[in-house]
């Protein structure tokens, strides 16, 4: 292990606790399972602990360095143009992946029963709700509430009303006391990361266990293969396409990547992983810290390319099975409003799932297949988090490279 890369060295760590994480999951001993449970929950505890600090003092930080010259406006241009062209092609994909699979109607009885599992009070709320909610009235409740858009746009105002002060002794002791924090916060990630091996182990077995006791078991078949399909199809072929075009190899971006990929695979969560995501693209992917630390708590809010396909096409589903017949005109349009949701989504875990759901409440579609789709959204979610994570690296590779052009 001497002779091996440091770097090949932790991915091999990392694929080894994977494999001895799903064959230990596989024993079905109560007690572990317990045990995996609580590390599992610990380890995403805490990564949701630094993720909020990390995206807001990140984003006040860069600004407050940068946020008057020229190229901080390129990098932001550059961030919502990726974003928006992944995520419409996402959603595109899965729109042609759907015409061609044309998954077929549940029978009526199943979707009514389905009704019973939906989580109680997620369809009250409409998407205005959610938007209104960005808009904060407290300072502290988004802290509290962990509502990353709404720390979004605080940072944003705080880092650039930071810029914009004259410069002063106050300014300066302000801006290093906010640098000294982030650089606290940055030698607690790397310390947790370090000992993530232990973590991966308690996910692997998390999972293997729930797939094995028949947590995926029943799939709906077609509807199933559009949403996965789409997802593979955006990770392996769609974003590749998009950093070779850019003179980016993919398959090495893809490697230095792996750590925060896999993390977010498991804590089904882009805001938890975040903190992973910032380290691993600075320390293994080299991307400029100015880029990083600008980039991906944005593309973390708001690049949601796994969630654009997922509204989409569940949303087709739904309808479709209540007897509401789309053209192709209805069909783009609600790309677009898939597109529009996913930008607005939080990146939390079963975030995609409330969005549908308060979507096909309000045209009052069959909601009881949203019950049905619950059982299986936990694999769903993981490969939508994974891609989402995948896709914000790329988007931010893709930034750094044009900055240093």
């Amino acid at each position: 292990m001497k002779s091996i890369p440091g770097q090949q060295k932790q991915i091999i760590i990392w694929i080894g606790a994977l494999i001895i994480g799903a064959l230990l999951g596989l024993l079905h001993l109560s007690w572990l399972d317990e045990l995996f449970n609580f590390i599992a929950t610990a380890y995403t505890r805490l990564f949701q602990l630094v993720a909020v600090p990390t995206i807001v003092l990140a984003v006040i930080t860069t600004l407050a360095k940068f946020g008057t010259q020229k190229d901080t406006g390129r990098i932001f241009r550059h961030t919502i143009v990726y974003t928006l062209l992944t995520t419409l092609v996402a959603a595109a994909v899965g729109l042609v992946l759907y015409q061609i699979v044309q998954p077929g109607n549940l029978p009526a009885h199943l979707v009514s029963a389905g009704t019973s599992e939906i989580p109680q009070n997620l369809g009250n709320e409409s998407y205005y709700d959610h938007i209104l909610q960005v808009i904060p009235n407290n300072i502290v409740k988004p802290f509290l509430e962990g509502n990353v858009l709404s720390l979004l746009l605080l940072a944003f105002a705080i880092g650039i009303g930071l810029a914009k002060l004259p410069e002063s002794e106050n300014r300066n002791i302000l801006i290093k006391g906010i640098e000294g924090l982030q650089s606290l916060l940055f030698l607690l990630i790397k310390a947790m990361i370090k000992s993530l091996p232990l973590g991966i182990v308690a996910f692997a077995a998390q999972l293997s266990s729930q797939v094995s006791a028949g947590v995926a078991a029943d799939s709906l078949g077609k509807y199933i293969t559009v949403i996965i399909g789409g997802n593979i199809i955006q990770f392996f072929i769609v974003l590749p396409i998009f950093l070779l075009l850019r003179g980016i190899n993919p398959l090495k971006h893809l490697s230095n990547m792996m750590p925060a990929v896999l993390m977010a695979l498991f804590t089904k969560s882009s805001a938890a992983t975040l903190p992973v995501t910032m380290e691993t693209a600075e320390s293994r992917a080299n991307i400029s810290k100015k880029v990083s630390r600008f980039v991906l708590p944005i593309c973390t809010t708001i690049n949601m390319n796994g969630c654009a396909a997922f509204i989409l096409v569940t949303s087709l589903f739904v309808m479709q099975n209540g007897g509401i017949e789309l053209s192709i005109g209805e069909m783009l349009l609600w790309l677009l409003i898939s597109v529009i949701s996913a930008v607005g989504n939080a990146g939390v875990p079963m975030g995609c799932y409330f969005l549908t759901l308060s979507l096909m409440t309000g045209v009052n579609a069959p909601v009881g297949i949203m019950g049905i789709i619950l059982p299986i959204y936990t694999i769903i979610d993981m490969i939508e988090t994974a891609e989402n994570v995948w896709s914000d690296s790329c988007v931010c590779a893709i930034t750094d490279k044009a900055c240093k052009n």
